[in-house]
């Protein structure tokens, strides 16, 4: 059985739940999920979990993710990107400066209240909002708070004098639940000018990046041999402080009971065998049970 966790590099055109159908039926395995949904046009980190991996999931959600996008000054749409339908436009006869856009978007960072883009999978009263927009329907969006711990300029701005538009990159690492697509178009709110998010790559997600990422070629390619492209479970721990077990200390923890440890830490990673058995945290001096994951083999 296989478990870990496949470092995926989206493709565009795909949704995140094609990933997931393509890999069950590359693999031959149904305990598969992905932790945080990449739309269809953007490409890059998007992780999958294996097996026992699956029960990291939530946890993989409260990591940060990082990464590099562009946008655009003189258009705005009802999805913030260029899918959707154009709701306004506005000649950029002044182009703005670097300065002018870093101080927008420092305004954008920190702890902020953030509504999402109305194609979102967002659900309000039990159907996505997307749904709603699609049948052109009304709806109240909810307000959200978010955080957002960089979002920087990652070069000098491009003017286009002939359509009277200017491009920028940029570089966001944010919580779960942000909307890059809105904080491009807040941008544009914040330096009165509409704006439009033009492309978007995830770099990192849970803990990894793209340097560990692979395709699904590459994983088709080589099938059985999964250490070329599986991370194992014990790599998302990586921040965590790591015990190994004896014989009699496992017993124990196999049975999900507590254990005393001589640590100083809050939360610790049971090891056993070489494998990563439990999540344990502190209460009261015993350490017990916050993660189990026994078949980790």
């Amino acid at each position: 059985m296989l478990n870990g966790i496949v470092v995926l590099n989206k493709a565009r055109g795909m949704t995140s739940s094609d990933c997931v159908y393509k890999l069950r039926k590359i693999l031959q395995i149904r305990k598969i999920g992905h932790a945080g949904t990449l739309d269809p046009e953007v490409n890059g980190v998007l992780p999958i979990a294996i097996g026992q991996a699956t029960k990291l999931i939530e946890l993989m959600h409260t990591k940060p993710k990082s990464y590099i996008g562009s946008g655009m000054f003189g258009k705005r749409t009802d999805s913030y990107d260029l899918d959707g339908e154009v709701l306004e436009t506005k000649a950029v006869d002044v182009p703005f400066t670097s300065d002018e856009i870093i101080s927008g978007m420092q305004k954008l960072t920190g702890k902020i209240n953030q509504m999402p883009p109305i194609y979102s999978a967002v659900r309000v009263n039990g159907k996505r909002l997307y749904e709603y927009a699609r049948q052109h329907i009304e709806v109240q969006r909810p307000v959200r708070e978010v955080e957002v711990y960089d979002y920087s300029l990652t070069g000098d701005p491009v003017y286009d004098e002939q359509e009277k538009r200017q491009s920028f990159d940029f570089a966001i690492r944010c919580s779960k639940g942000t909307y890059v697509r809105s904080l491009v178009n807040d941008l544009g709110q914040e330096l009165d000018c509409p704006a439009v998010m033009t492309s978007l790559t995830r770099t990192a997600s849970s803990g990894f990046d793209l340097s560990q990422a692979v395709t699904l070629e590459d994983i088709e390619s080589n099938v059985e041999h999964p250490e070329k492209w599986l991370q194992p479970i014990d790599s998302f721990f990586y921040d965590i402080k790591t015990i190994d077990l004896n014989d009699a200390q496992y017993n124990r923890v196999k049975n999900g009971a507590g254990i005393k440890l001589n640590q100083p830490d809050k939360k610790v990673a049971l090891r056993y065998n070489k494998k990563i058995k439990a999540i344990y945290q502190k209460k009261d001096d015993i350490y017990r049970p916050d993660l189990m994951l026994l078949k980790n083999e």
